[in-house]
């Protein structure tokens, strides 16, 4: 088979709008044919989907996956372009089995080039691609988080997905012993957590002490600076100024958070509990919160201007 040059690979690529692995693979496997390649990619759904690259994937749904009773976790968040898309069965199909791939993998990288489980001749990236096409609308394996616990650890992962999958929490959870992490209380324990920092979209860390000193700096620096302290005396202002910050690092952890099931204790006083419930201490590890489309900038467009511009043009 004659070598195929870059220069063919970027024709075929400016003439389709696929990828450039993608059109190097079409051209491989028609010996070097541009028409071929051309039909080749059609096939496979690659050409549409490659000319989608341009549009914005706001939409979608946020996922997660347990394995091993606990041992592994994964949250994932894969967009689609539209709600409508996010409902249909392929997508969602689609986003599960994404989710299970990424059990074995570390970066959205590697899990992409993985063999597709509902396909193993084609890598997930090309799964995508297809499911793409087919759904006429861009899809994007966005981000996920994996939680692993290795043998000699004790505890669980868990998860909570909100609001058809909008929201989505993992979260780690380490307890003394592997008994207590069998016992049948744990697992629900665990859900409630995940369910827990869901309720909670200010809640940033597990414990005060997690927070980063740079932050704690420059809540210091903005409280300081109020209006309303300027004519203190600077003992007086210090200790208002401390009072305000203890309160706003409270806000941003975990632990300190009312419990959602019993308003009446804190998350913190609720694992105290389960050492007498369980047996043994019980801690969270850290947690991770994905909400859907969060920090994509959403494509806003106005009909009427749409078609007064086609007009005037």
């Amino acid at each position: 088979m004659a070598e195929i040059s870059a220069q063919v690979v970027k024709e075929l690529r400016e003439k389709t709008g696929a990828g450039m692995m993608d059109c190097k693979k079409a051209l491989k496997e028609n010996d070097g044919d541009m028409a071929k390649a051309t039909e080749w990619l059609r096939q496979k759904g690659i050409t549409s989907a490659g000319k989608k690259e341009s549009r914005i994937a706001a939409e979608g749904l946020v996922e997660s996956y347990i394995q091993d009773g606990g041992k592994v976790g994964i949250l994932v968040e894969i967009n689609c372009e539209t709600d409508f898309v996010a409902r249909r069965d392929e997508f969602q199909a689609l986003v599960r089995t994404v989710a299970a791939q990424a059990v074995e993998h570390e970066t959205v990288e590697s899990l992409m080039a993985q063999p597709a489980a509902q396909d193993p001749t084609i890598t997930v990236e090309e799964f995508v691609k297809q499911t793409s096409a087919q759904l006429g609308e861009k899809i994007q394996v966005r981000r996920f988080v994996r939680y692993v616990f290795g043998d000699d650890q004790a505890g669980r992962v868990g998860s909570y997905i909100h609001t058809g999958g909008r929201v989505g929490v993992l979260v780690e959870v380490d307890c003394e012993t592997a008994t207590i992490a069998q016992r049948e209380e744990f697992p629900p324990l665990v859900r409630n957590l995940a369910m827990q920092v869901a309720a909670c979209a200010n809640v940033e860390y597990v414990r005060v002490s997690d927070v980063p000193a740079e932050i704690v700096q420059s809540e210091k620096a903005i409280e300081m600076g109020r209006d309303d302290l300027s004519n203190k005396p600077d003992n007086i202002k210090e200790k208002i100024v401390q009072g305000r910050i203890d309160k706003r690092l409270k806000e941003l952890t975990l632990l300190d958070q009312a419990y959602i099931r019993d308003q009446n204790i804190t998350v913190e006083e609720l694992l105290k509990q389960t050492v007498t419930q369980l047996g043994g201490t019980v801690e969270i590890r850290r947690f991770t919160r994905f909400i859907l489309g969060e920090g994509i900038e959403k494509q806003e467009s106005n009909f009427a201007e749409e078609v007064a511009q086609q007009i005037g043009g």
